[in-house]
């Protein structure tokens, strides 16, 4: 019975952690996330809400990608607004409240996206890899690896 006590400190930070709960229409479907990896399995309270959804972006881009077939990459489709796609290329944050995205648009040219964490919508998009001959870019690799180092 002992086991199953806990220490206010421990409740307190045992609510903190990360949770993770996605429901889908097909129960066959495998699109949704279905763990929360060790390295995010840190306290909510000692991060910013910059790193907070920095981190749980790269989960849901490394998701994404993994559905993708070798002739797609991932982009994001700007919400609420008509300034097109921005195919993910790198990603950031500067704490405590901005997450950055770089990429380029759909004619190729260099693009940034600076937003405020309360304003973030974020939608994932696939878009036809730009050069035919190489292998698709996955950058939501790239990038929980970061955070395994980090």
């Amino acid at each position: 019975m002992g086991d199953n006590i806990k220490t206010t400190a421990e409740a307190v930070e045992a609510a903190a952690l990360p949770c993770l709960h996605e429901v889908h229409a097909n129960p066959e479907a495998k699109a949704g996330l279905t763990t929360v990896p060790a390295a995010l399995n840190t306290p909510v309270a000692k991060k910013s809400q910059a790193r907070w959804s920095y981190e749980r972006l790269i989960l849901y881009i490394q998701n994404f990608e993994k559905q993708l077939d070798g002739e797609h990459e991932v982009a994001m489709g700007f919400v609420g607004g008509e300034a097109g796609v921005l195919r993910i290329e790198g990603m950031g944050y500067f704490d405590p409240d901005i997450i950055t995205f770089y990429g380029t648009d759909g004619a190729g040219g260099k693009t940034q996206l600076v937003q405020h964490v309360t304003q973030l919508n974020v939608m994932l998009r696939a878009l036809p890899k730009p050069k035919q001959d190489q292998p698709a870019n996955r950058i939501g690799f790239k990038l929980a690896s970061d955070l395994e180092e980090t």
